[in-house]
């Protein structure tokens, strides 16, 4: 549990995208089960998960946060629909344009963001975070995340891989750790054993803040991608949950 971690403004690559983060492909694969027997206690990690983790991924959590001279806001994390496309894309597609967190090269388009958002079900759904501001302001969207099948083969189906993105405008208000906190408790409540980050190396708040979540470095990724006419490599981190 990360919630008394400082919060860090945080973005990290998706294996959906094109080459390393989100892309053209925006199909999730199924996941075949395991062939061996679950982990005494835990629930075998599936492409539908059981009754338990549908409820943990419809949940709707709620973090207090405070904002400047006083006021007070709310931030929900919720399902994602396809009527957030277009706040989603406002906080992806800079990253793909501007920033090397995604290693993404090509701007996703709306059509393309509504269906991801609806290709997702069960642990692997994407939430919102929902910044609910004092008075008679409409709530607006601040960040997304998920969790993505890791590899193909089934061997490899009780491990996940996590994706957090943050409006840069909104860095600083816990808003990356309520989204991590969430995908992790979906993780875990869906059975599966282990979570892997890959986040760009030079990204140190996005390193920082898993780190302070319990992930652990494993390895770094030497220029692996090219981006901006630069090699990029990738910091790769693990939660055992």
């Amino acid at each position: 549990d990360c919630a008394q971690a400082d919060d860090w403004q945080m973005t990290v690559p998706d294996r959906t995208a094109h080459h390393v983060g989100f892309g053209e492909d925006t199909r999730i694969r199924d996941i075949a089960s395991a062939t061996e027997s679950p982990t005494p206690g835990r629930s075998a990690a599936r492409n539908t998960p059981p009754a338990s983790s549908v409820t943990t991924a419809l949940r709707l959590a709620s973090v207090d946060l405070m904002s400047g001279a006083g006021s007070s806001t709310g931030l929900r994390v919720r399902l994602a629909t396809v009527a957030d496309a277009a706040a989603m894309l406002d906080i992806y597609n800079p990253e793909v344009e501007q920033r090397i967190s995604t290693f993404d090269l090509r701007p996703r388009t709306f059509d393309e963001q509504r269906r991801w958002i609806a290709d997702r079900s069960g642990a692997f759904s994407a939430v919102v975070a929902e910044l609910e501001p004092a008075g008679e302001a409409e709530p607006s969207i601040v960040g997304f995340a998920s969790l993505s099948p890791y590899k193909e083969r089934p061997a490899y189906s009780t491990t996940v891989e996590n994706s957090v993105y943050v409006s840069r405008q909104h860095g600083g208000q816990g808003i990356g750790r309520a989204l991590m906190n969430h995908i992790i408790n979906v993780a875990r409540d869906s059975g599966f054993h282990s979570i892997i980050a890959r986040v760009e190396a030079s990204g140190e708040a996005s390193r920082a803040l898993h780190a302070t979540c319990g992930f652990r470095l494993v390895g770094i990724e030497h220029e692996v991608g090219r981006k901006f006419g630069k090699w990029l490599s990738v910091a790769v981190y693990q939660l055992e949950l």
